[in-house]
């Protein structure tokens, strides 16, 4: 760290999606905090995802002043989902708000320069120790900081330094991911296959707008599965797909996520084991757990403040989440939501907002999928 100030408000640790999105937060709620933002990487750099920015996402940038516009310049909005079940039940509907497909490469370095503007100190530093000094967190030994928020991902150091517990058994997913070309696939339209092999596994096309577009495969994790392995189950699902450079990642999903602040340590994002079970989904996550540390960074109890504003967001919908993670490892139900999504538009726009968003297992949606069962006795 090139001569950093030893006293700051806050020091985030990782510029992605949530750590750029908490230091435009807390900026934004106390326009005279000192906030320090360190990522092992500089930018642009490269980011293994999908890509996809679900319009809840875009909502929480836009009311932290962070022009969506210039996010997603050079991209073309996604317009409809094609889903494709297990046991081959169909659906293909208009999403109710078009989603974004935005290369990490560009989203993630857009919003670096957003964090700078607001006024953050941007560093290229690869964090390795925390302690804890005199109601303070020192990062590496050198830098002290009122509160710090991991936002480092997935295989993030800060949660291991703050002793969080690793994410147990059954709650990790694998996946790879490329770029090609958009033409055998319709423009505007995200895909995603569902396997019953390894369930639950899926392969994706989410074109760019730019002619490319990000395509991948994932599943959850009970073994090791190799690159090899992976790369065919892809192919088996997308046979049209050239061969093509792929990189691997792991997803800390949801049902594994550890207490979210530990003392003057917040956790954000994968950090947290903020990944949708049921889509993989992670950026809305992200940006919304971000905004909601950042925010909270700047109070008198973080840890507090954050723990409740997180609930308070997020709470129901994870603890559905949760439980229908559980349900869907019988890919049958699966079946049977397609099914339901393809008979009814409200049905569609619900499973969306739970797949994206916040959304909940409602009575109607509930409702829904038993009347799709009964029509559908004998899937697909």
């Amino acid at each position: 760290m090139r001569g950093a100030i030893p006293d700051w408000d806050l020091v985030v640790v990782g510029a992605g999606p949530a750590g750029s999105t908490a230091a435009i937060a807390a900026l934004r709620a106390d326009p005279s905090a000192r906030v320090l933002v360190l990522d092992a990487a500089d930018f642009p750099r490269d980011k293994v995802c999908g890509d996809g920015v679900a319009p809840h996402a875009m909502d929480v940038l836009a009311a932290l002043g962070v022009g969506v516009a210039e996010l997603a310049a050079g991209t073309t909005p996604v317009t409809t989902l094609r889903l494709l079940s297990p046991m081959g039940m169909q659906t293909r509907r208009s999403f109710a708000r078009p989603a974004c497909v935005i290369p990490r490469v560009l989203l993630d370095a857009r919003l670096v320069h957003a964090a700078r503007n607001a006024g953050a100190v941007i560093e290229r530093h690869r964090v390795r120790t925390l302690s804890r000094q005199d109601g303070t967190v020192l990062v590496d030994g050198a830098v002290r900081a009122r509160t710090v928020i991991g936002a480092d991902g997935a295989e993030s150091v800060v949660r291991r330094q703050c002793g969080a517990g690793a994410a147990p058994a059954g709650t990790i997913a694998v996946a790879l991911r490329g770029y090609t070309s958009a033409d055998p696939w319709p423009v505007g339209e995200q895909r995603l296959v569902m396997a019953a092999a390894h369930w639950p596994a899926y392969a994706w096309v989410f074109p760019v707008g730019d002619g490319t577009a990000n395509v991948g495969y994932g599943e959850l994790s009970r073994t090791t599965p190799t690159r090899a392995e992976l790369t065919t189950r892809l192919h088996d699902l997308l046979p049209d797909l050239p061969a093509l450079p792929l990189r691997g990642h792991r997803l800390p999903l949801s049902p594994g996520r550890p207490g979210v602040a530990h003392g003057r340590v917040l956790l954000a994002g994968d950090a947290a084991s903020l990944i949708n079970p049921l889509t993989g989904e992670g950026i809305y996550y992200a940006v919304l757990s971000g905004a909601l540390a950042g925010a909270a960074a700047v109070t008198p109890d973080p840890a507090r403040s954050y723990r409740r504003s997180l609930r308070h967001k997020l709470g129901r919908h994870l603890r559905h989440t949760d439980v229908l993670a559980r349900l869907t490892r019988r890919p049958w139900l699966v079946d049977i939501a397609t099914a339901a999504a393809r008979d009814d538009r409200r049905t569609f726009d619900r499973l969306v907002e739970i797949g994206l968003g916040a959304g909940t297992l409602d009575v109607p949606l509930t409702t829904a999928m038993i009347a799709a069962a009964a029509r559908h006795r004998n899937v697909p």
